[in-house]
């Protein structure tokens, strides 16, 4: 360059300078004027005007056009830091594949047998006496129950048992499996039925399309041409997304793929209390929304500027253009579960869960602030004779293991009176977590310290043999929707049935100590209270017709 040009780029680099700080420092000048004007300090003045602006914001205007001409001059190849304010809450990191990392969760038992408790098993004899129908829960002293006759199975009965015209001719296979309902589990094992259903939801063509009244978020009611229906939870996000760190367990989002893992856990505990659940690839244009008729749900779809198919329906969460179900382009995934039997055919009744959540940021519940709560919920019915108090252990293993804090009601069959199951229904909210275990799930088991003995003995096998994540793989890989989970909530089963055995462990070590075969004082018991629910005592042991708002399958 010449000595003229360099003269010249120098004189307007000056000259650019100058303007600056002559720009500056006339905002200033009038910015102090115009705040001792109004009888306040420069620094508190907040105008609105490019020329009423404060110092500071002055000396902001100068930092920038200083950092525009180094930058002009000498560019850099460092991007400058953003900055951040720690208190916010942060996203997920990511790792560099783009999937969050994978925090380091310990297995504290991996590598423990429990010897014991397999030892414990083998005296059986033990507990002989309280096989069969349990008279009375207030002096059952067992951990480990034994609940089945003396030959060692349970009686059952059938629903078609009670049909008084039989089956229809032309009946499909979901009505055939509602007549082999049973007062002990909703379908036997093997059943040849379950897979039927599964294939003809994730395949059948669809004939209608009807959102379903109630609940906090959107749910679809499907009906096949054959005239069998299913509930759709719709997809809203990729596997991976967890619960945000700031929702309550009541404001989490519902996710169609726990639906699906739920069903294929429920069967591979051998509980088979809940209807068949499969996933589904739908076309939102052709599939859905062409069979919608109702105008309120039709109005709700909409192109978004990404060119996607959306809808977001009605319902009291979640349910705004804001939070609208998107296809790619209009192709969704969804979970399609079996209707239940309507309530004219095989009426239900709703229960108030005896551990029930409150519901509320800051309540709590009676169970988490009185450590011998179970002896209330012992001397109530239908918690104080039969299966009920055994079924409800089994139900907080089920909901421990995937996570599930989300258990307000559930609902039994009137027709086999309180020696029906409870029905496993609405995981939504499960699986929302894969690197935190929420013990106060647990709560009746550690409260109440009792365990069915074939329970305890699936948890065994998943423990020290085949291990319970490999048993899901195999079982959710049929369905159109695999993988159905994150592989870290696999993970994060096989650790939690550790800390299920562990804490019957801990149940024995008490009842040894007080030289009985189970806990006859919960006083050992803490206190959770690290949680918020809430319980009122005078719903706890009547069947009641209250339908909660978050109930499914109807």
């Amino acid at each position: 360059m010449k000595l003229r040009d360099r003269v010249v780029v120098g004189f307007c680099l000056s000259l650019v300078l100058v303007t600056v700080l002559f720009m500056v420092d006339l905002q200033n000048e009038n910015a102090r004027r115009q705040a001792v004007a109004a009888g306040d300090a420069p620094s508190h003045f907040h105008g609105r005007s490019d020329r009423s602006r404060d110092a500071v914001d002055a000396q902001s205007a100068w930092n920038a056009a200083a950092s525009f001409i180094v930058s002009t001059l000498m560019p850099s190849s460092q991007p400058p830091p953003q900055p951040t304010r720690p208190s916010a809450p942060q996203p997920y990191p990511h790792a560099a594949d783009g999937r969050p990392p994978q925090p380091a969760v310990p297995d504290l038992y991996a590598g423990d047998r429990f010897a014991d408790l397999t030892e414990r098993l083998s005296r059986s004899s033990e507990s002989r006496w309280h096989r069969g129908n349990v008279p009375d829960w207030t002096v059952v002293r067992d951990v480990i129950v034994d609940d089945t006759d003396d030959d060692g199975t349970i009686s059952n009965e059938y629903v078609v048992e009670y049909l008084e015209d039989g089956l229809r001719p032309n009946t499909t296979a979901l009505t055939i499996f509602h007549s082999r309902i049973s007062k002990r589990e909703m379908y036997p094992k093997n059943d040849t039925y379950v897979p039927l259903i599964l294939k003809n939801m994730s395949s059948a063509r669809i004939l209608s399309v009807v959102q379903k009244e109630g609940g906090t978020q959107l749910k679809l009611v499907i009906e096949y041409s054959n005239g069998d229906k299913a509930l759709m939870k719709p997809m809203r996000f990729t596997r991976e997304q967890q619960t945000l760190p700031n929702h309550f367990y009541f404001t989490d989002y519902e996710r169609h793929n726990a639906e699906i893992a739920a069903f294929h856990l429920d069967r591979i505990l051998e509980f088979r209390r809940a209807m068949p659940v499969s996933g589904r690839l739908v076309n939102i244009t052709s599939e859905l929304m062409a069979q919608v008729t109702a105008s309120d749900l039709l109005k709700t779809f909409f192109v978004s500027p990404d060119k996607n198919v959306c809808f977001h329906g009605q319902c009291s969460y979640y349910c705004d253009t804001s939070h609208a179900i998107c296809g790619n382009p209009d192709m969704l995934e969804g979970s399609f579960a079996a209707y239940l039997p309507s309530q004219d055919v095989l009426e239900r009744k709703t229960w108030r869960h005896p551990w029930r959540r409150s519901y509320h940021k800051r309540r709590k519940a009676k169970w988490e602030t009185d450590p011998n709560y179970c002896e209330l919920v012992r001397n109530l019915p239908p918690y104080n004779s039969g299966r009920r108090m055994l079924d409800i252990m089994d139900l907080s293993v089920f909901d421990f293991l995937m996570g599930n804090m989300d258990r307000h009601h559930y609902e039994t069959f009137t027709l086999f009176g309180n020696d029906s199951f409870p029905i496993h229904l609405d995981h939504g909210r499960a699986f929302g977590k894969a690197f935190h275990d929420e013990m106060s799930i647990l709560a009746p088991i550690i409260q109440c310290c009792h365990i069915r003995k074939s329970t305890l003995e699936i948890l065994l096998r998943f423990h020290n043999f085949k291990k319970l994540s490999k048993h899901m793989r195999e079982s959710m890989d049929d369905d159109q929707l695999s993988p159905v989970l994150w592989e870290p909530h696999l993970t994060a089963m096989d650790r939690r049935v550790g800390l299920v055995l562990q804490k019957v462990r801990e149940c024995l070590s008490v009842s040894t100590m007080s030289g009985e075969d189970a806990v006859v004082d919960e006083s050992h018991a803490r206190p959770f209270t690290n949680a918020t629910t809430d319980m009122d005592m005078d719903d706890l042991g009547q069947g009641t017709k209250y339908m909660a708002r978050s109930r499914e399958y109807t």
